[in-house]
């Protein structure tokens, strides 16, 4: 059996694979985390907010906690490289390491891992294709107002 969910409005759409055989099912729900995240999403994607406020608890080393800890702390409408990342966490010799830290990050766009680009600005890595990449950093870019850019520190 293979499966995939999504969030959809109040409740997660679920397809999985039976025998071959394609089942779509949904549950509905009220929990309060999936109806905060669905609309501060939708807010995300209306241009109407930059940041989430979610009670997060992803499962990761203690590195990889780090890496999504310096992910948040990088303003709407900017970006990092990998390096500039590495280095706000401490050590900018391990530019690769938060890249694969960066790779296993479960919880894309509130933790904005596609923020984090190239050392020579060149779009790399994102689990959902550089083009949504290119897609999200250019709806940050047309929404965010100059005076709100900030400079990217995680202290």
């Amino acid at each position: 059996m293979r499966g995939s969910g999504r969030c959809c409005g109040q409740g997660i759409i679920r397809r999985e694979c039976h025998s071959g055989r394609w089942l779509t099912t949904t549950e509905t729900t009220d929990h309060p985390v999936l109806v905060a995240a669905v609309d501060q999403l939708s807010e995300y994607f209306a241009g109407d907010r930059q940041t989430f406020d979610l009670l997060l608890d992803p499962i990761g080393t203690d590195f990889q906690q780090s890496a999504w800890m310096a992910l948040r702390a990088i303003p709407y409408g900017t970006t990092v490289s990998y390096g500039e990342q590495a280095a706000a966490m401490g050590d900018k010799r391990k530019a690769r390491a938060v890249g694969a830290a960066n790779g296993r990050n479960p919880i894309s766009i509130i933790v904005p891992c596609h923020r984090v680009v190239g050392a020579n600005g060149s779009l790399t890595g994102f689990a959902g294709g550089l083009e949504s990449k290119q897609w999200l950093l250019d709806h940050e870019s047309k929404t965010a107002q100059p005076s709100e850019i900030e400079t990217f520190s995680t202290q």
